[in-house]
């Protein structure tokens, strides 16, 4: 961490984390194909819902779950595994209030919401129902999420790796059954990808909880009792909180461009919904990456090597750049490669190659930015990636209201706009680290 070659060490660290989340990357890309052989309207349906479960999804593994993995390993290093235990507890109480809140929102305002972004007609029928079975279980997932996050801290990043790749090949199985159903079991429609995901996470969570019990284990969750424990809330919430927040702007600002794209019709939101789905791939490449950059510049930070911890995150950024570039770069060349996974129709295809065609070309920053987020939770410097997050968010707000209500725009020009806001995320946090904002 502190004297090693850092490319090595990167990799070394990242590689379980990798190798684990290109499992939650198939899982993305075969949920879409899945549901696009249920039609169109599936498609647009859960274009509408994956913000939405994208935000549960960063706010439980990447917010929270960040913070509880620093705060446990700190603990640890200083040999206070007691306080590890009890932190593990604290992070599991905020777990299960953040999920009563997604739960209560989704349930009771999903049909309103989902209006409000465009959907309507049968769309949003499939959007209410993926949204009320994936929504009704919460729980399941910021307790996943969170417990991973916990072992992580306690220095097993394999765990959660290897469950996240068995998980991934039991959902390969159980979506399609749920969904279309097979001999005695019942198809659920689009509820049964939804089905699926809770089922696969609850059967991972109960294997962490079990390692998480061990008697001889540095963090056991039973160690001491359970009860509210307000300091150590405030140690995992100092930097969770912001961590939250910026994906919190990250997917309104999807869910902003999806609402303006839903008024270019049906098959624009279905297009836009499956093209903006290789995003949500990226973010796990770039977690995988992010877990180890947080881990390298806190423990840096914290030796006073601020030097370092800045190569550190140039390093990490550098490489994350390079392969969602390359992958941006690929798709914009040849959207057939993406798009024809998912659907054979035209009008859809026609929009989903023409949003790869522009955007892509600008994920290489957005995987910039995403590397020097995990770089700067590490840091404690959280303020220059929120103002590059709300950034992103008023150029797509100001600009598709420009584009949609006053100039009446083709689409295309509000995909130029998604790909200046993706441009701009990950310069501003580039140009703040170079100008020492880490250092002052």
């Amino acid at each position: 961490m502190l004297h090693a070659p850092l490319l090595p060490t990167l990799f070394r660290l990242a590689t379980p984390n990798v190798m684990g989340l290109f499992a939650m990357t198939i899982v993305i890309g075969y949920d879409g194909y899945i549901l696009g052989r249920v039609g169109a309207d599936a498609l647009a349906g859960i274009a509408l819902v994956f913000p939405l479960s994208m935000l549960m999804l960063q706010m439980s593994a990447g917010g929270i779950g960040g913070a509880t993995t620093a705060a446990v390993a700190r603990a640890l290093g200083a040999g206070r595994s007691d306080d590890a235990s009890r932190l593990a507890q604290q992070a599991l109480l905020i777990a299960a209030l953040l999920a009563l809140l997604f739960m209560a929102m989704m349930l009771g305002g999903g049909h309103a919401i989902f209006a409000a972004m465009g959907g309507h007609g049968a769309a949003l029928d499939a959007a209410l129902a993926y949204s009320n079975a994936l929504f009704a279980g919460a729980a399941v997932i910021w307790f996943t999420n969170v417990l991973a996050a916990v072992v992580r801290g306690a220095g097993n990043m394999l765990l959660p790796s290897v469950l996240l790749l068995a998980t991934a090949l039991l959902h390969l199985g159980l979506s399609p059954l749920l969904v279309f159903g097979w001999g005695p079991v019942k198809g659920i429609g689009v509820a049964g990808a939804a089905v699926s995901t809770l089922t696969v996470n609850a059967l991972s969570a109960l294997v962490m909880v079990a390692w998480l019990l061990r008697r001889d284990g540095a963090v056991h969750l039973r160690r001491t009792p359970w009860r509210p424990r307000w300091p150590l809330w405030r140690e995992i919430l100092r930097v969770g909180l912001p961590a939250s927040l910026s994906p919190v702007i990250s997917n309104a600002s999807i869910a902003v461009a999806t609402g303006f794209v839903g008024h270019y019709g049906t098959a624009a939101l279905a297009g836009y919904g499956v093209a903006a789905r290789l995003e949500y791939i990226l973010v796990p490449i770039a977690f995988g990456f992010g877990t180890a950059l947080t881990a390298m510049v806190a423990t840096n930070m914290g030796a006073g090597q601020a030097t370092r911890a800045v190569r550190v995150a140039w390093t990490g950024g550098a490489v994350v750049a390079l392969i969602t570039g390359a992958i941006g770069v690929a798709t914009a060349i040849a959207p057939g490669l993406w798009m024809n996974l998912f659907t054979q129709d035209l009008a859809v295809l026609a929009v989903g190659g023409s949003y790869l065609n522009i955007v892509g070309g600008a994920y290489g920053f957005f995987g910039l930015g995403l590397a020097l987020f995990f770089a700067s939770q590490g840091a404690g410097r959280m303020f220059w990636p929120l103002v590059g997050s709300m950034g992103r968010l008023l150029i797509l707000v100001l600009g598709g209201w420009l584009c949609v209500h006053v100039f009446q725009a083709p689409a295309g020009a509000l995909f130029a706009l998604v790909a200046l806001s993706l441009i701009v995320y990950g310069s501003t946090l580039a140009i703040a680290i170079r100008m020492g904002s880490w250092t002052r």
